[in-house]
């Protein structure tokens, strides 16, 4: 047994090749840009379906307010078409509530103070009509809002349905 061993085979041994370094940074390169083009696909559907969370939540709080109008009337629902859009009249105890759907916009209106404020942005179709249901007219709300960029194959739609106390 030898107590020093041969130098050609200590540096076999302990040597890496500039062609081994090379290999190795091309398998780190595609493994980092593999691992960065599915970040980025991650991170792009994760905020699709954060604005599409938005949108959801803010058609549902929509929904909810036309909801309690209608279960809120006093007298009859008065829908008409005006030249800009659809117009839902609502009467109610604290006074008239109006919305007006104009191109991609709806708006809630205080019909006495004259007050108007945004529901609903980037509406593609909003249709509010009555609905006769076993003795009961039902008024149906039917929505349908443009989706986010992301998320162009999914339509966004729903379907609210209430009934007045006057019907």
């Amino acid at each position: 047994m030898k107590l020093f061993p041969h130098k050609d085979s200590v540096r076999k041994r302990t040597g890496m090749t500039l062609l081994e370094c090379l290999v190795y940074i091309a398998v780190f390169a595609i493994l980092m840009g593999v691992g960065t083009a599915a970040f980025y696909f991650c991170w792009d559907h994760t905020r699709a379906t954060v604005s599409t969370a938005t949108v959801v939540e803010s058609a549902l709080r929509a929904g909810e307010t036309w909801r309690a109008d209608v279960r809120a009337a006093t007298g009859k629902i008065i829908m008409s078409e005006a030249a800009d859009g659809e117009v839902i009249e609502i009467p109610g105890h604290a006074g008239k509530v109006i919305y007006r759907y104009r191109g991609d916009e709806l708006y809630r209106e205080n019909g006495d103070t004259g007050r108007s404020r945004l529901v609903l942005e980037k509406v593609v179709h909003s249709t509010m009509q009555t609905e006769a249901r076993a003795g009961v007219t039902a008024w149906r709300w039917e929505l349908e809002l443009k989706p986010p960029r992301q998320m162009r194959d999914f339509p966004v739609r729903f379907t609210f349905l209430s009934v007045s106390p006057e019907s």
